[in-house]
């Protein structure tokens, strides 16, 4: 699916689905600020036709809006997802730390975050590797210097 939508609308597209979930999340809500849903959906189209703009130029900021960043780009992105990740982390766990020490009911959201990152980090480890070398591939792997070369 994600092939079938091009470079330059991806980003666009997933602001305006979630302008309007977050929209539907406020209608749903009802009451007496049902009204958040409209400035919701007019925010999120803005955003959306902004990146869709920038996207069409030709400097790192239009890479990144046009999902069309290099190496150097998606590096800094991992490592600025990895750093949000980590405060994630700390944020659930001080919610905890909280929690339990106010003798609170509302610990569990938190656990459930700390749950849910550690899952993750978890299915991303088995998904992209640990970083330790299959048994197959030691079996098959020779040695950078031979003991003749040295």
């Amino acid at each position: 699916m994600r092939r079938s939508i091009p470079p330059r609308l991806r980003k666009p597209a997933l602001m305006v689905l979630s302008g309007i979930l977050f929209a539907v999340a406020w209608l749903v809500r009802g009451g007496s600020l049902w009204w958040v849903s409209i400035p919701a959906l007019i925010v999120a189209g803005a955003r959306a036709v902004s990146y869709y703009r920038l996207g069409d130029r030709d400097t790192d900021e239009g890479a990144l809006a046009g999902a069309r960043a290099d190496e150097r780009q998606q590096l800094v992105g991992l490592r600025s997802r990895s750093l949000g990740y980590y405060f994630v982390l700390v944020a659930g766990f001080a919610g905890l730390l909280a929690a339990i020490a106010a003798k609170a009911d509302w610990w569990w959201p938190f656990l459930l975050i700390l749950l849910v990152a550690g899952f993750g980090n978890l299915f991303g480890l088995s998904t992209y590797g640990s970083g330790e070398p299959d048994e197959d591939d030691e079996a098959g792997a020779e040695p950078l210097h031979s003991p003749a070369q040295s």
